[in-house]
């Protein structure tokens, strides 16, 4: 098996060379922080379809897919106008990923050494703590970057927020309308990070496991992309209404919605499928994310290595 996907600080098994005497052998520790360094990768990839995806999930009549979404931006702001945001969305991942990844990694590290493998409800357990955490902590960076990729399609340029770059948003939110905005929409954001961190990180994990045991699967990328795959999927249909609420909230003018209650209740006039608005997108973009994340973070934990004590 390759070294790249063992967990922190698995212990197997083994037999001391002459005694026939079992020892403990410490597996390869990896990083904690890498998970948020291979999300920012991935996000650099997938930044476009998460904008097109806000602009879906914000329309309050359904004008545009995914297709015409993308022409309708590029054909009225350019090109790099897909790109709108992405040193927030860079920064989310930067605080929000490596927070979720970084505890899971850390906990179920610890967990591993007197039960090892874990079951999965305790992989739950650990991904839920883990992404509400994550969740909390990177709301502030996850609302400019709604705010700036939604600044694209505000026909009059002077009702644009303009924020410069996540600083520049993160400094204006709190002088012009105070440091509570940072936490608005953070119910949702922290819900939809829990269920989120459960789906991309606990049941790759689980699904890696279950591929594994199999015999057909080896310790390669393509267990990685099929891993990632299935919880790249799950990870959508989960977070889809709750992910549709966060934008909204995010998005929101002062006063428009009185509560999440009210947010809800004025989504629902659309339907049953006005939670799931923009699932295509949301999927296109989540799937990707999700497989370039795993791949990228089993690579890096392959060539940044932490060095076994002899």
């Amino acid at each position: 098996m390759s070294s790249s996907c063992r967990m922190s600080t698995q212990v197997k098994e083994g037999i001391s060379k002459g005694s026939g005497e079992p020892v403990k052998v410490a597996a390869k520790k990896h990083r904690w922080y890498l998970g948020g360094i291979a999300s920012a990768m991935a996000a650099c990839c997938t930044h476009p379809l998460d904008l097109l995806k806000v602009h879906l999930q914000t329309q309050q009549q359904a004008t545009h897919n995914l297709t015409s979404m993308g022409i309708h931006v590029v054909r009225t702001q350019g090109v790099l106008a897909l790109y709108n945001g992405l040193s927030a969305s860079l920064m989310r991942q930067l605080t929000y990923s490596t927070t979720r990844y970084g505890l899971y990694e850390v906990v179920s590290a610890e967990l591993k050494k007197t039960n090892d493998p874990l079951p999965f409800y305790q992989k739950i357990c650990i991904g839920a703590v883990a992404g509400f955490l994550g969740g909390i902590v990177g709301n502030p960076a996850d609302m400019v970057n709604v705010r700036m990729q939604n600044d694209v399609k505000t026909i009059d340029v002077a009702k644009r927020r303009n924020y410069k770059h996540v600083f520049d948003g993160l400094y204006r939110t709190a002088t012009e309308e105070g440091v509570t905005t940072w936490m608005r929409g953070v119910t949702m954001t922290s819900s939809r990070a829990l269920l989120m961190t459960v789906a991309q990180v606990a049941c790759y994990d689980q699904a890696k496991q279950l591929l594994l045991a199999t015999g057909v699967f080896k310790d390669n990328i393509i267990t990685h992309f099929t891993a990632s795959f299935i919880a790249g999927t799950i990870a959508t249909g989960i977070t889809q209404p709750v992910d549709v609420m966060k934008t909204r909230l995010m998005e929101a003018k002062p006063g428009q919605y009185k509560s999440v209650a009210h947010c809800v209740l004025y989504t629902a006039k659309l339907g049953p499928m006005g939670f799931y608005k923009g699932f295509v997108p949301a999927w296109v973009r989540l799937a990707p994310h999700t497989i370039l994340t795993w791949i990228f973070l089993e690579q890096l934990r392959v060539f940044f290595p932490i060095k076994q004590q002899e």
